[in-house]
Order: C-alpha cells, then structure tokens, then sequence
C-alpha cells in the first residue's frame, strides 16, 4: 500500500507542476517518490518485481497525463484517449527499462541509466511518427522565464536534465540518511539541493538583466477572426472571410505596419495550388496590399495539389480512384507589394488527424483510418526544408504552423535560414476553454528565448500575441475576443548556440544510454552497492 501511495504521490506532483496552472518547482521532487518505490521494490528481491514496477510507474505516468492533457478529449475522444493511455504507456516501459538496468550496476550508474534514457525517450517524441513532445520535462517552465535564460544555449533539455539531476541527488539524500540515520547527511543534502535549483534560476537572472534586445523594429498586426472550427469554419466561405481580415487589418494598420499576420488555414475552401492566383484568398489580400503597398500580408490556407501521373505519388498522397491522385496541404503564404507569392507548407504533422504514422506498416492492417477533427481526414503533404518569407524590405520571417511552435530543434531551421522574427499561425480552438491553448502559447515562450528571436502570434479563437526575444509576452487578445492585436517585433540576425547546435544534450545522452545499458548486460560479476 505505501509503495501505491508512492505512485499517487508522484503522478500528482508531475500534473500539479505542468504549465499553465502549476508550479513547477515541485518537478524537481516529482520522480523522488517513485524512484524510492523502485530502490526498495529491487532490493527487497520480491516477486513479480518487474510488474509491480511497470504497474505502479504506469499509475503515475496516467496520472500525470490525464491531467496535463485532458483536453485532447474535447477535439478527438479517440485521439486523446489514445494519447493519454499510450504515451503513459511509453513512459512507464522507460522506467521498467531502468529498472532492468539499474538491477545489473552501481547506485551512479543506474541514476546515470535513468537520466540518459529518459532524454533518449523524450528525443524519440521529437523525431518519430508518433511523436508527441508535449510532456517533455524543459517545457514545463514556460511560464517561468525569468529561470531559464540559458535556454538559448541549452535548449529543453537543459531543463529536463535540470529536473532530474536534482531528483537523482533528492532521493540519494534519502538513501543516505535511511542507512546512516545521521542528520549531517540532511543538511548536506538540503544545502547540495538548493544550490542545484538555485543557482541555474541565479544565471538565468543575471542573463536576463544584461541581455539587450534588437534595436531595429518593425510594426506588425495580428489578426484573430474567431471562426468557430466545430460550427463556422468549414461552413463560411472564402469570400466572407477574406471580407472579414480585410475589415480586422483596416481598422489596427498605421503608417507604420509592415505585415499583417491572419491564423492557421483561414482560408479553408481548399484551394487549387496551381490555381493559387485565382483564389479568394489571393484576390483579397493582394486587393489589400496594392491599396498598401508597404505591408506584406501573410496568413494560412488549406490547399491541394490533384494529379494523375503516378510517378508523383509520394507516401502521402492521397488516393481517390484509379490513376487519381492528391496532395492535402496546411500551408501558409506571404502576398508582397512586388506582386511575389510565397508558400511553405506544414512540415510537422499531427498524429492521427494530419498524419498517419508509418502508413506502409499500419495501412494493411487499420485501413484507412483518419481521425475527423472538423473535417480534416486527409494525409497532409509536407514540406522537407523550413522556408522563410521575405518582406517589402528584405527583413525575413519564420512562418510557423500551429503544432510545429512546439518543436525546438525544428524551430531553429527558421533562422538558420534567415529569420530576423518568427510568426505563429495557430488554429487553438478545438480544444475549447482548456489548458490545452494556454499551454501552446506558453510553449512558444521557449522558442523566443532559444533563438533570440521575437514572435508575432496570429491564433483564430485565441490566444494571440507578440513575446519578445526574452520569452516574455507583451501584449495578447484573449480566447474568443475577434480582433487585431497591433505590435512591434525586433528583427535580430544573431545565431544562439542551440540555435547553431541544435538538441546536443539529447544525441550526448543516446550514447551514455547505449554504453551504461550494454555494460549493465555484460554476464561478468560487479561488486554492488545500493547508494
């Protein structure tokens, strides 16, 4: 019963320091509880150890995803129910594989085991089919910027390995003292532990004090429509709409703005791309820039690319008879003054309702299986290399689609090719009056300390935003508010070291995993001792 206690224990204290409502200093306790669970369990050379271990770290893995990502539900039951059960699912196998490992070495190589594989776990999330990085620990100080400036050089891993090196020393305190019974050891501890919180959250402070943004600005409107995806999106045309952002943009533009910036496929009747030019989204926002020839009008667009020759059939197309084919896109373009068009499309996919993992493996045996999130059931096509769009006056943006603000490596693609600023095209509705929304906007918090770069957030139903280089948010139309949001972004051209770098802390962990677990198989006798 104390060991179940134990799982409860962690699975509320992982939930109750998630953003947006949390507090994350309690992360750096969170995985004390279980990990104790899991020494004693080992040590005590019981039965059935590896169920109990796989059946108490699932509970608190549930725990912790039900009630971060509960809201998944309100857009697809089967898709949230699916994302909950089997990711806690992935988490609680980790902790099993830990525990294999950890049965076979030292107390330093276990916690080193632990740490390693749980960032190899989290680096899968960002890299596979199923992927799903939305509990990966570093974000979940989202709303604490002010303690991980040195993100910019760290990326979320650097939080993540933050998180788990202070439960690692936590529950080695613990052990120390259980066998020792020596209250010096608790001193030590305590001090030792808060120094390990403490001093990151003091160079973040002093990195933030003398960091001085971008001086060179420019002026930015972000539209908010607040086109209900469930009753009004896919039922209001493309005329009304265009009608609609031209009227947001009017009212909130000065002499001043320089782009206007509409969400994620505003424009939702499905556009022919090679029939772009004769489109209602092109007839009103090149009306619209010719009437004001120095702002760039950038906004997203559901399009689609039909084709019978079979030598253009990608693994993502789409097929409707024999010999017909098509390509679905989540795209986003930029209409200039110059009369240029620029398009980039959606190259992080969300599992499930724009993508549909390993099809070859999967297809055979689910047929066409596609999740219905207010009328998307198509494989979307994406685009293999980020793209950027150059403004009237070559400044250049990062035109970010919705899911893909999640990623931080992917993001930093953007301003290696070129982004002086980023902008967020989000579509947050689906979710309905939820965590779900105020944690995608927290999320994009990271991407703006990670790469110095400032954001300008177009989100129909909310929330949109500016956040500047420093993570923080400076202005934002709240969920469900039609509107405009009038801004100034900073266009900075410095490249971070994550940027330049990328996740180096998750590909440095692969190999510590792989070596610690391949020793810990060795068949040769070690000497063992429990801390």
């Amino acid at each position: 019963m104390k060991y179940l206690l134990y799982a409860l224990l962690s699975g509320f204290l992982l939930a109750m320091g998630w953003p947006t409502y949390g507090f994350p200093i309690l992360l750096f306790f969170a995985f004390v509880p279980l990990l104790y669970a899991e020494q004693h369990i080992r040590l005590k050379q019981a039965h059935n150890r590896k169920l109990k271990i796989f059946g108490l770290s699932y509970l608190s893995f549930f725990i912790w995803n039900l009630i971060t990502t509960y809201w998944l539900y309100f857009s697809t039951p089967f898709g949230g129910i699916f994302a909950i059960t089997v990711n806690s699912l992935l988490m609680a196998l980790v902790f099993l594989i830990f525990h294999i490992v950890a049965k076979k070495v030292n107390f330093s190589a276990s916690a080193s085991f632990f740490i390693s594989f749980w960032m190899v776990f989290e680096y899968l999330h960002l890299n596979w089919e199923f992927s799903w990085p939305w509990l990966n620990l570093g974000n979940a100080f989202s709303e604490r910027t002010s303690w991980i400036q040195w993100y910019e050089y760290t990326g979320t891993f650097g939080g993540t390995l933050w998180v788990l090196l202070v439960n690692i020393s936590l529950l080695k305190m613990l052990l120390l003292y259980e066998q020792y019974k020596e209250k010096a050891i608790l001193y030590r501890g305590i001090l030792k532990n808060g120094l390990l919180i403490l001093v990151p959250i003091g160079i973040s402070i002093l990195i933030l004090a003398n960091y001085e943004e971008s001086e060179e600005k420019l002026e930015a409107v972000v539209l908010q429509p607040n086109i209900n995806p469930y009753t009004e999106k896919y039922n209001t045309n493309d005329t009304r709409i265009g009608q609609l952002l031209t009227e947001l943009a009017e009212e909130n533009i000065t002499d001043k703005t320089k782009v206007i910036i509409a969400p994620e496929t505003v424009f939702a009747d499905g556009t022919i791309l090679s029939d772009f030019r004769r489109s209602e989204a092109n007839f009103f926002t090149r009306e619209f820039v010719r009437k004001h020839p120095e702002i760039s009008f950038l906004s997203g667009i559901s399009m689609y690319d039909r084709f019978s020759d079979p030598s253009r059939v990608r693994s993502q197309s789409n097929q409707i008879g024999p010999n017909d084919w098509y390509d679905d896109y989540n795209s986003a373009f930029m209409v200039t003054a110059n009369d240029s068009t620029r398009f980039y499309h959606k190259s992080k996919l969300v599992v499930g309702v724009e993508n549909f993992p390993y099809q070859e493996v999967l297809k055979p045996v689910l047929g066409n299986v596609m999740i219905d999130l207010g009328g998307t059931v198509a494989m979307k096509t994406t685009q293999k290399e980020r793209g950027v769009f150059e403004l009237k006056d070559s400044e250049e943006v990062g035109p970010i689609i919705c899911y893909e603000s999640v990623y931080g490596d992917f993001t930093t693609g953007y301003v290696k090719k070129g982004a002086d600023f980023l902008a967020i095209i989000t579509n947050d509705a689906w979710w309905g009056e939820t965590q779900g929304h105020k944690q995608h906007l927290s999320y994009a918090r990271l991407r703006a300390i990670e790469n110095r770069r400032s954001i300008a957030r177009s989100a129909n139903t909310g929330i949109s935003a500016f956040i500047n280089e420093k993570g923080e948010i400076t202005s934002s139309l709240g969920y469900e508010q039609q509107g405009a949001l009038r801004g100034e972004v900073t266009l900075n051209d410095r490249i971070t070291f994550y940027t330049r770098h990328g996740n180096y802390i998750a590909r440095v962990s692969q190999f510590l995993a792989l070596f610690i677990f391949l020793f810990a198989m060795v068949p040769w006798k070690r000497s063992r001792k429990p801390v």
